[in-house]
């Protein structure tokens, strides 16, 4: 099922001085014949998640997101947009997916940077068939490269059940059906939350792999070199941001909360280096859970990074 924007969540102080407007100001609907911009659209699903056993509640996500980033200061040139929610029904996850990939064409091919509010880490999927299928059009064989901050590979065989916890398994057979390459980085990756099974996949499928306990800030400059070696290699890049990559306490409201994860500190000058490369064509976030959300952290969090891959904009 598909929702317009809905303003009542676009709420927030108005300031008397002269250019000091925020988000809940500028946003807009989006309409057939906007000028190109940051268009957001929610994926309002947890189906993913409880197919993988995980804390339910990630449907509320993009609402929490909105309404977090409401209040935050505009910085853009560039309009933006509400594209609305794409919501699953029950458990009928592959539907949703389906619905949210052909929402996502049409706002790639008018020039938007889609940034899709989840939801569960479903969402990947999702958003992969729309950016496929956008790309498909035009190119033969494409070089996308997918960047996935996150604590977990999400390359769990999908061939029984498909969830929160096999997009990328998903993604790379859909590769393979198309002839495209597999290029695919998760970083942030928490050893005692993946298998050896899951190591063994994604060492076969030639994934670039950093761990969560080698991701600090000593380590930025070698992280940043790694980061612009793998997009060098890519034609097109897909950001999606497992909010379980951050510790606990920064993102307690999340479907699986981490006990170590990666400092905010560390993740924005990544992303920073990825929304600068002026080869990202999608974002997605993921897994954010207000039903756990202590004062609205994890909320707050992606709010702040949605402020951020916009900001050049």
């Amino acid at each position: 099922m598909s929702t317009e924007m809905d303003r009542t969540v676009w709420q927030g102080r108005i300031d008397p001085e002269p250019n000091s407007d925020r988000w809940h100001q500028r946003i807009e609907p989006l309409t057939d014949n906007a000028v190109p911009g940051c268009a957001l659209i929610g994926f309002a699903s947890d189906a993913g998640v409880a197919r993988n056993r995980g804390r339910i509640g990630a449907a509320d996500g993009p609402t929490a997101i909105r309404q977090a980033l409401a209040p935050l200061a505009w910085h853009r040139q560039s309009p933006a947009y509400d594209a609305g929610n794409v919501s699953c029904d029950g458990d009928a996850l592959e539907a949703a997916q389906q619905t949210l990939a052909e929402r996502l064409v049409p706002l790639l091919d008018a020039g938007h940077l889609p940034i899709v509010l989840g939801g569960g880490h479903e969402v990947a999927y999702a958003s992969w068939c729309g950016l496929a299928s956008h790309l498909a059009r035009e190119e033969s064989r494409p070089r996308v490269g997918i960047i996935n901050l996150d604590a977990h590979f999400d390359l769990r065989d999908h061939a029984h059940v498909r969830s929160s916890g096999t997009p990328f398994s998903q993604i790379a057979e859909d590769c393979q059906t198309r002839g495209w390459p597999f290029h695919y980085a998760c970083l942030g990756v928490s050893r005692g939350a993946n298998t050896p099974a899951l190591y063994q996949r994604a060492e076969t499928l030639n994934v670039m792999i950093r761990e969560d306990r080698d991701m600090h800030m000593a380590a930025l400059p070698e992280l940043q070199r790694d980061v612009k070696a793998f997009m060098a290699q890519c034609d097109y890049l897909y950001l999606t941001i497992d909010l379980d990559v951050l510790p606990a306490a920064e993102a307690p409201g999340v479907s699986a909360p981490a006990a170590r994860g990666v400092s905010l500190a560390l993740l924005e000058p990544l992303i920073e280096t990825i929304r600068d490369s002026g080869k990202l064509k999608l974002a997605d976030l993921a897994e954010l859970n207000p039903k756990f959300d202590i004062d609205h952290r994890t909320a707050r969090v992606a709010a702040r990074l949605v402020h951020l891959l916009t900001l050049n904009g």
